[in-house]
């Protein structure tokens, strides 16, 4: 478990951060950003949270359950993979995560109509909110992304899957809320030209 005393230690005042592992890294460490990102994720969903319990309790369940997953997928980027055997078994995302959200995806999904134009953010509270957490765990997944990609740095198979995913519920979940409140905002081209 974690606990934690002192919340300042003055130990980043030098604009580095320490990894889970020891190690410290610029604050614009490409990881670092990573896992900041899935952490402002993880805000926006806590914002969301505050409408969709009133919204639909089953959402709210969802979002919960999702909102501690993200703390494993920070758990995991921030204690990066070497190729060597650990001193413990660090924290990573694992395929019953990603099937568990694939899962939360079919069941609001079949519900929703096929989408026939593209939808604009907006709606209920709720889905407002969860289209924003959806553009931000974009740009999360793009940075993991890259970092995968990047020559020394490992992330995990799940850990991509997860941050897919993630983003694909929080649209379906926008749709089904809305859908329950009269439907999405769509896009219309071109209209006020």
């Amino acid at each position: 478990m974690v606990k934690l005393n002192k919340i300042y230690t003055r130990t980043g005042d030098d604009g580095t951060t320490g990894l889970a592992t020891g190690p410290r890294r610029p604050k614009y460490d490409l990881r670092v950003a990573a896992y900041g990102t899935i952490d402002e994720t993880n805000a926006c969903i806590g914002i969301a949270r505050l409408h969709a319990a009133a919204e639909d309790p089953e959402v709210d369940a969802m979002l919960g359950r999702i909102s501690n997953d993200l703390f494993d997928l920070g758990a995991d980027l921030s204690t990066p993979d070497t190729g060597e055997p650990p001193a413990y078994e660090p924290l990573r995302i694992v395929p019953a995560q990603v099937d568990r959200i694939e899962a939360d995806i079919d069941r609001l999904n079949e519900h929703l109509a096929p989408l026939r134009s593209f939808v604009l953010p907006g709606g209920t509270p709720a889905a407002t909110h969860l289209h924003l957490a959806r553009t931000v765990s974009r740009r999360a997944e793009r940075l993991m992304t890259e970092l995968a990609q990047t020559d020394g740095e490992i992330v995990g198979q799940p850990a991509l899957q997860y941050v897919n995913r993630l983003s694909d519920f929080l649209f379906v979940a926008s749709r089904y809320l809305n859908a329950r409140a009269g439907g999405d905002v769509l896009w219309v081209p071109g209209q006020n030209r």
